[in-house]
């Protein structure tokens, strides 16, 4: 019997889903992704300028790249700060087509583009290697250290909060448990995380609590294999 059991528990193992909560600083991977794009492209054309009496540094000469540098992380800090959802992702494309038309329609575009060669941005190679270094290195500490410090583990009849500093751990039955999906951000978790969203996750019994967990990459996936889990109860007793 004991062995059975073994069997059993070992197979219940295996169908688990693991889900992780993110912090904002997963959607900034654009910004030391253009950063070390630009730092390539100044390293092979960027071209050496003095400042003073200090050694030569490598700048591009044009300063599109700079503009289009500086507009990203602006983007950046708007959409990972601003929650867009539902009818208000709507509203802000419909308003910003509309901004767009009437720029058109009054020929404005042709005087701000015919503005732009006016606008110099510089940034050397020294300053697009130190950003795009420190984004990068902030990005995987926090994706692959500090957002897996806590997290769900959803089993046939349970779904479990471990955490791994303090050893700290909570357990729901499925019994009148529920799993929702809020509606998912424009811009920053469905386009910046392909597809990422936040879920709520409702437990029954006497003491109800609602519980969400943020930016759940793949988010479609996880609540449908999370739904399909807490249906099935298990005859095996499941370690906490």
């Amino acid at each position: 019997m004991a062995a059975v059991a073994d069997v059993g528990a070992a197979t219940l193992a295996v169908h688990e889903v693991k889900i992780y909560g993110h912090s904002p600083i997963v959607f900034w991977w654009p910004g030391w992704v253009v950063a070390f794009v630009l730092a390539f492209m100044t390293s092979m054309m960027g071209v050496p300028v003095s400042i003073g009496q200090g050694e030569s540094e490598l700048v591009l000469p044009q300063s599109t790249p700079h503009v289009v540098f500086t507009v990203t992380i602006i983007l950046l800090i708007l959409f990972t700060n601003v929650k867009m959802r539902g009818i208000y992702s709507i509203t802000f494309i419909v308003a910003t087509m509309f901004v767009v038309l009437l720029f058109a329609y009054m020929d404005w575009w042709e005087r701000i583009f015919a503005l732009l060669p006016y606008l110099t941005i510089h940034i050397n190679l020294g300053f697009y290697l130190f950003f795009g270094t420190a984004l990068f290195l902030l990005w995987t500490v926090t994706f692959f250290i500090f957002d897996k410090l806590t997290y769900w583990r959803v089993r046939p009849g349970q779904v479990i909060e471990e955490r791994l500093i303090g050893g700290g751990q909570r357990t729901f039955d499925t019994d009148g448990l529920q799993f929702e999906q809020r509606p998912a951000d424009l811009f920053q978790q469905t386009i910046l995380g392909f597809g990422a969203g936040d879920l709520i996750l409702r437990t029954g019994g006497v003491n109800k609590s609602e519980i969400v967990i943020s930016n759940v990459l793949l988010a479609n996936d996880r609540i449908r294999r999370a739904q399909q889990l807490i249906s099935v109860k298990s005859d095996v007793p499941l370690a906490s």
